[in-house]
């Protein structure tokens, strides 16, 4: 059952050595976002997972102690997703079973965590993490809400007391410097976004529309829905605690307890 959720942002930007001189602009977000995860430990999970955004072809499962890198961003710097097995810190292996097929869980497992996870396992570390075990599980961009709540409520099942990390952007097409440029539907859809993640309102984040998402570029959907799913009958209530468009880009941070 799901006890608690954060939900962040996942710009690579938001770790400071991949930002350098830029990195003061997203100060307000980082201390949000170290504020939603300080929340999720004193929910006391068994398990934790984080949740994010990726390509068709790293959608899968994460386990813990699985490495990532923002070499591709220039900066030196490798995270590690929680420990490995028996805490030992060490790699796991690819020996251990992903989600399964069906019920709208995402397949598959991958050796190296995508930026998305990445971030979050940057923010564990940032929040010396010490609590439940932690696993990852990338989300298609392009899953559909069925099969991201599918997932979701695959993961509230897998133990009595979990815990979400949910990483994922609004629009990228907030402003004409936008990654998307500008789209006058991009207010609006944030808009619902940040009301629905502020309420804990399940409805509504099932509700956002897949197509419009992705023609705004909000990689937050599929990650949010599978929030959703997990939630659903929880009884969580949210907390928006930062909303804002830098860059053009809708970054909201949340709390679900």
């Amino acid at each position: 059952m799901l006890v608690a959720a954060a939900v962040c942002p996942c710009p690579p930007l938001l770790v400071p050595e991949v930002a350098t001189g830029a990195a003061p602009e997203l100060d307000a977000a980082r201390a949000a976002c170290v504020d939603a995860v300080g929340l999720l430990a004193a929910a006391r999970p068994e398990r934790l997972y984080v949740v994010g955004p990726v390509g068709a072809g790293a959608h899968g499962a994460y386990p813990g102690g699985t490495t990532g890198s923002f070499a591709g961003f220039g900066v030196d710097l490798s995270v590690r997703l929680g420990e490995g097995p028996s805490g030992s810190g060490a790699d796991r292996s690819a020996d251990t079973a992903p989600l399964a097929e069906g019920d709208g869980a995402l397949p598959g497992e991958r050796g190296t965590l995508p930026p998305s996870l990445a971030v979050g396992a940057w923010l564990l570390t940032r929040t010396h993490w010490a609590g439940a075990p932690v696993e990852g599980l990338g989300v298609d961009v392009a899953a559909t809400p069925d099969h991201c709540a599918g997932a979701g409520r695959e993961l509230a099942a897998s133990a009595e007391r979990v815990a979400l990390l949910v990483l994922g952007d609004g629009s990228a097409c907030r402003t004409v410097k936008a990654p998307g440029y500008l789209d006058e539907r991009a207010a609006g859809f944030d808009a619902e976004a940040a009301r629905a993640l502020a309420a804990a309102d399940t409805a509504a984040l099932l509700a956002l529309d897949a197509g419009l998402a992705s023609a705004l570029k909000a990689a937050g959907r599929a990650p949010w829905q599978v929030l959703a799913g997990a939630a659903e009958g929880a009884g969580l209530d949210g907390r928006l605690l930062f909303e804002d468009a830098p860059y053009g880009v809708g970054y909201f941070v949340a709390a679900w307890s």
